[in-house]
Parts: structure tokens; sequence; C-alpha cells
């Protein structure tokens, strides 16, 4: 990626009052561009006056600042009043609006407001900084006033940041939200979303505003499936919710949706959590390749419930809503319980969690484990068995190299003793990493 792209305009005095465009490239994986632009804006003349000397300054030229994206969406406008402006898809300067950085041409709005009888040179300067895996974590199940939490989004956003976290799905029980309607609040990413909640089950749509057209309710098997196909349609995650609740279980049959995650730990963990668990090993086993998510549930603040217990621990490209949804799409991802929390990376190679590695003799898994506590019991999980790797005598972290001895899948749990006299339960849970 070339970091940066600079561009001059001449602009002659006939052009006074006109609007003109300038395309230039916004590279495959940028994460944020700055525009950056200077010109002659005035000229100074001296003359004597009284005792001493007197200088002028006149203004000769005014040229104004828009951005347009390929679509030829307007991006943002600031007339002369901004010399550089930011944009990536979670934050941007005031007059602009946040969005992703869709590679291809782009085009700066020249507003000639006023231009010197000889006219004028307009330097530009475009700054892009690349996309880099980096680790984020979030909670993908919240409720808000809008459906039976307590806090509003701003509130809620500004807990979770106290809590550490970097991302955060809005998901109120059938309630849309737009991007537009939720805050921007520097340091986090709000995810729009619904919890479609139905008597048969519940199931998450995250990332797009209005991910159907008809009410949320449905009284047939042909009729639900029409809601998952328009969410999908529209470019939403799909995840089906807690399977094993007590009051809700997903009574739907699985094979007859189109889904893309299955959420294996709502809240604390219980035994729905583990029944859930042990279905998604029970689809791992049958070839089939599903991703998980957590979330907490948020609605409020109680005993063994807080925002971020569990959090996903996502390895995204940026901070951005579309970047997040896609790693969780992928499955390059873990659980933990709490957003400090044991982490995980999970590697063979290039390759990381969720994604498929062709098999082959030589190849080795990577396991590092860090956050560890005294007791801590960490072991791989295959189809076949469960390998314990470690028990923890200590605080500390953990380093792996193993040998890939045959073709399936191999994920990592992290098993913690949270109270006396209680057996180990999960503090974390990886995605797997297959290998075909």
């Amino acid at each position: 990626m070339n970091p940066q792209t600079d561009l001059d305009l001449f602009i002659p005095h006939t052009r006074q009052g006109e609007y003109l465009t300038l395309p230039f490239e916004v590279p495959e994986g940028t994460a944020e561009m700055t525009l950056t632009y200077s010109y002659q804006r005035h000229t100074t003349s001296q003359a004597p006056a009284g005792l001493g000397e007197f200088e002028r300054s006149e203004k000769i030229n005014t040229i104004d600042l828009g951005l347009l994206s390929p679509d030829g969406r307007q991006v943002g406008a600031s007339g002369s009043d901004k010399l550089s402006v930011t944009i990536s898809e979670t934050t941007a300067t005031p007059g602009y609006r946040p969005c992703p950085l869709t590679p291809g041409t782009w085009q700066i709005l020249v507003g000639a407001y006023k231009v010197a009888p000889e006219g004028v040179t307009v330097h530009y300067t475009l700054s892009f900084k690349p996309k880099a895996l980096r680790l984020l974590m979030g909670d993908l199940h919240t409720h808000t006033v809008g459906s039976d939490g307590v806090l509003t989004a701003s509130e809620l956003a500004t807990h979770a940041l106290r809590h550490g976290l970097d991302f955060l799905a809005i998901t109120d029980h059938n309630q849309l939200v737009s991007r537009d309607a939720l805050p921007i609040i520097e340091g986090i990413t709000l995810i729009p979303g619904v919890e479609w909640t139905h008597y048969q089950g519940h199931a998450n749509f995250l990332g797009v505003g209005a991910p159907y057209d008809e009410p949320f309710f449905t009284n047939s098997l042909a009729e639900t499936q029409a809601r998952f196909a328009s969410a999908h349609a529209r470019g939403a995650l799909i995840t089906i919710n807690h399977p094993f609740e007590e009051g809700c279980p997903f009574q739907f049959d699985l094979h007859s949706l189109h889904f893309d995650a299955l959420e294996v730990w709502n809240g604390p963990m219980r035994e729905s959590n583990l029944r859930a668990i042990g279905l998604w090993q029970s689809l791992l086993a049958a070839g089939q390749r599903i991703p998980i998510t957590g979330g907490s549930d948020y609605h409020r603040d109680k005993l063994f419930q807080i925002l971020g217990g569990p959090s996903m621990g996502v390895y995204a490209l940026s901070a951005g809503q579309s970047d997040i949804l896609a790693a969780l799409k992928a499955g390059h991802s873990f659980i933990t319980f709490a957003p400090k929390g044991p982490r995980l990376q999970l590697r063979c190679g290039d390759a990381i969690m969720g994604d498929e590695v062709p098999f082959q003799d030589g190849l080795v898994l990577d396991i590092q484990a860090t956050g560890l506590q005294a007791g801590d019991i960490l072991r791989l999980v295959s189809k076949d068995e469960n390998l314990t790797l470690l028990q923890a005598s200590g605080e500390g972290n953990f380093n792996a190299h193993l040998p890939v001895s045959q073709p399936g899948f191999y994920r990592v749990e992290i098993l913690r003793v949270f109270l006396p006299g209680v057996p180990p339960l999960p503090a974390l849970i990886s995605n797997p990493l297959y290998f075909k």
C-alpha cells in the first residue's frame, strides 16, 4: 500500500463559482484516511502608516472542501473551514460521516468559491493507514431501555468503555435500531442489531438497521425462513441464541434455517450453556463448520452478571463494524468469561482460528494463552479426544508447538475453579482451526 498520495489542481479564474471534482484511489485494506489541502489564501502588502508600517492582508482565494465515495454519495462537506479531515469506519472529523473506506475511485469535491485573477494551485495530500490484525474485546448481546434494559445506548456504551470493551452490539427484543441512531463515542464501536424474539426461540440479527420490512412475528416455518432470508440478503450476521435456555429454548429445526453462528455462552456459565457447547461439539464432529459466539445478555448489573460477561475476543483487521462482523463470521474469535479474562492465540503458520488449512505432514499448531491463574486447566479438543496440555502451577502464560497428527479440527478450552467446591468451568473457549 502506498501510504500517501499528492495531487495538485490548478483552478483558473474562469472557473470561479463552480464545483469541480478531483478523483483519487483508495487502496485495498485501508483502515483510516486523512485528507489535507493547502493553497494561497491571502496576499499581503506593506505601506507607511504614521510612525510605523501597516501590513495589509487581503483574501484572494477561497476553496471549499468535500468528499464523495465511489458510489457518488456525499461523505462530508466542510466549506473552507477545515484544512484537514480524517475518516474511518468508526469515527470522522465533524462534518463528515464514518464509513467503510471502500477501495476504488473516490472524489474530492472542490468548491471554487473565490479565485484570484491569476488562478490558484491547490495542493492535496492523502494519507492512508493500512488495516492490521488486532485483538478486540466486545459483547454481542445487550439490551437497553428500548426493550427491557435499564440503560440508554449512550449509557451502555460508556459502561462498556469502563469495562475495557472495544465493541458492543445493541440487540433489543424485536426493536430495530439504525446505525445512524446510535451515538458515536470514541473508543467503542456500536453495532446495530435486534434480538428476534419468538415464542419458539431467539436469534440475533447483527449489523443492519432493518433486517426485514414486515413485523417481527411469524406463525409458520416458511414465514420464519423468510425473516432469516431477508436479514441475510441485507448483510446481517445471524446467531442462534441460547438454544437450551430454560423458558426460551430454540425449538426450530436448526437445519431448516440459514444462520452464521451459534451462541453457546450466554451470561453466567450454567447447565444450558454446557449443553450448547456439547451440541456444537457434536456438529463439529459431524463435519460442520459453525463459529460460536457469546454475550452477556446484559439488562442491568446483578449478581454473577456483568456487561462483557462473557466477552468475545475477535481478531479483526480494524475496529470497523464490517471487519468485526467478517471476523466473527470467519470464526477468528474466542469467548472468555470477562473482559480481562484469559486470552488466546491459536495458529498454524499464517492461519488463525476459524481458518482451514490443507492437511499435510509437518504442520505445527502454535498455542499462546495469557492471563492464566493457578489451577487453570488448558486442554486441546478435537473430534476424538480432550488432551490436557497444562494445569497451571501459578499465574502466568503458556506456549506450545504441537504437531498436527491428522485432519479434522482442533480447538482450545481453559477451565477454572471459580468458587470453592464447584467443579472447573470454562473460562475460555476458542473457535477451531480446521485441517482438511
